[in-house]
């Protein structure tokens, strides 16, 4: 049996509040798959700290959970993204990130991530990256929104943002090691 979407129109949607705030695609509001695992919000801080200790060099913001018009009827909302510091709009990302991250949790599968990465890239989202905590991989893509597999650094091609898988798991690793103490 398949159930028809039950539609609502943007400005509704820009008016909610959701909690968590879900993604808006063509007027279908869409849940997004939270994890509330310690992986991926232990990676969602990381980046955090590590992209905000850059803020002022690197002249960019970097926003958790932030919504993002991708195109004129439809929102995602990334887990962490990299704004450049010109972007004005106070409620709502309207120009293309410089970098998308996408930190899976342990239900996420890499095909349903993809359509993410299709709407980032038709935005105009230059890189995203997508971390897998538990299998302990990365993937990155660009404009074209085909995803590579990283075998040992992150880059944004023309920028100086770069971080390695092994400062990204060896933290992660760190963070478990000390839940466990």
């Amino acid at each position: 049996m398949t159930t028809t979407p039950v539609l609502i129109p943007v400005e509704e949607y820009l008016r909610t509040a959701y909690r968590p705030d879900c993604d808006y695609i063509n007027g279908e509001v869409l849940e997004r798959n939270m994890g509330g695992e310690k992986p991926h919000s232990r990676l969602q801080t990381f980046f955090a700290f590590y992209f905000r200790t850059h803020q002022d060099a690197w002249n960019i913001e970097v926003m958790i959970e932030q919504r993002v018009q991708v195109g004129p009827k439809a929102y995602r909302i990334p887990d962490v993204a990299l704004i450049p510091l010109s972007d004005s709009d106070l409620r709502i990302v309207r120009t293309p990130p410089i970098l998308c991250i996408e930190i899976l949790s342990s239900e996420d599968r890499l095909n349903a991530i993809q359509e993410r990465l299709n709407d980032c890239a038709t935005m105009g989202v230059r890189s995203m990256w997508v971390i897998d905590p538990w299998r302990r991989t990365a993937y990155t893509a660009g404009s074209d929104a085909v995803r590579h597999e990283v075998r040992d650094t992150l880059t944004v091609e023309g920028t100086p943002i770069t971080i390695t898988l092994d400062a990204i798991f060896a933290e992660l690793d760190r963070l478990e090691k000390r839940a466990r103490v």
